[in-house]
């Protein structure tokens, strides 16, 4: 497995990380051992959760995901583990989160009890990257980033990042770092694929000319992409299924997610797939890890067996001429996830 070094950090993790969002909830304990088993037997040592895992977020199994995260974690030695996770953003905004009440922030005494549960629960006394879940724009940056910068001196914490972070969000916080001599943010996790190019529009501008890395959730669309949905009969069971005869915010995901022309879409992909002999799911985990911003690319799994396909990408180049049957896919149905 290839490394790549995120922003200006002095550490280099696998081209694919492996994303934790499931277990606890539609992944056991037992599979998510096994899961985490293959991924790091394949090379892969980047491991991303968050204080409210697992999804969809609920009261009755909230912090799960980091615990069994951390039971997994003392079975390997800690400094081979290239170990992330989030605090939440703000609770007054688009989504209200299962933990301390509701009333979530990003000044110091919320970062300050999020990051002491989530070492206890991960069982360790440093996160490798600690992350801010989703931004609070309408606060000053300079308060999150003083705080995030007393966890890197006490040594909690190696480096920051932010996630699902917009380009002024990203420069503005860049701009307080940089006025004030704090801690900046070397990566940024945002949700980025063959069905949602928008972090091309002008997000990778910013991280190339500010050294920022990218570390890209989704790569399958929250198994758009693997092509599931695109059979006669999708399987009951499936996120995305599910979520569509659930509460507001998981139908207007999935609605976003599964549509018209994210199906047709897929079909394209599926089908240049198909031409050159690999799965949709192996194309698209390449084709995510060729871009120069990122980082690393986030998959995920509720199955050991689901590894084999986005595993198979790891040493996988893929030619101009698939990238180009690619882009007049996206240039024919620009945007399907709006």
């Amino acid at each position: 497995m290839k490394k790549r070094r995120p922003g200006k950090t002095g550490i280099v993790v696998s081209e694919i990380g492996m994303g934790t969002m499931t277990f606890g909830s539609s992944c056991d304990e037992t599979n998510s051992f096994r899961i985490m088993d293959k991924a790091f037997e394949a090379g892969i040592d980047l491991f991303d959760t968050a204080e409210i895992y697992p999804v969809p977020p609920d009261e009755k199994w909230v912090h799960k995901t980091e615990e069994i995260v951390g039971k997994w974690l003392k079975t390997k030695k800690r400094d081979s583990i290239i170990l992330a996770t989030k605090v939440c953003g703000p609770g007054h905004g688009w989504f209200t989160p299962p933990v301390r009440s509701g009333k979530t922030a990003l000044d110091r005494l919320s970062i300050l009890k999020a990051i002491e549960g989530s070492l206890k629960r991960l069982g360790t006394d440093y996160i490798d990257i600690y992350q801010t879940h989703w931004p609070d724009s309408g606060m000053m940056y300079d308060e999150t980033l003083y705080t995030l910068s007393e966890l890197v001196t006490a040594g909690k914490v190696r480096y920051v990042g932010c996630s699902n972070e917009n380009p002024w969000g990203l420069m503005k916080s860049l701009w307080s770092s940089e006025k004030n001599s704090l801690i900046r943010y070397e990566t940024i996790q945002n949700n980025f694929s063959m069905l949602n190019r928008r972090f091309e529009d002008s997000l990778a501008e910013v991280c190339r000319k500010e050294e920022v890395s990218l570390l890209a959730y989704s790569p399958l669309a929250g198994g758009v992409l693997s092509g599931k949905y695109n059979s006669s009969q999708p399987p009951n069971n499936a996120r995305f299924s599910v979520y569509a005869k659930s509460a507001d915010r998981q139908q207007q995901m999935a609605s976003r997610f599964l549509n018209e022309r994210s199906l047709k879409a897929t079909e394209g992909f599926m089908q240049i797939a198909k031409d050159y002999g690999m799965s949709v799911t192996t194309m698209a985990i390449a084709w995510s890890k060729q871009f120069d911003f990122v980082a690393s690319t986030l998959i995920g799994a509720t199955s050991v067996e689901q590894l084999d396909d986005t595993l198979k990408a790891a040493d996988l180049v893929l030619s101009k001429e698939i990238l180009d049957r690619i882009n007049e896919v996206s240039k024919n149905i620009p945007y399907p996830m709006g």
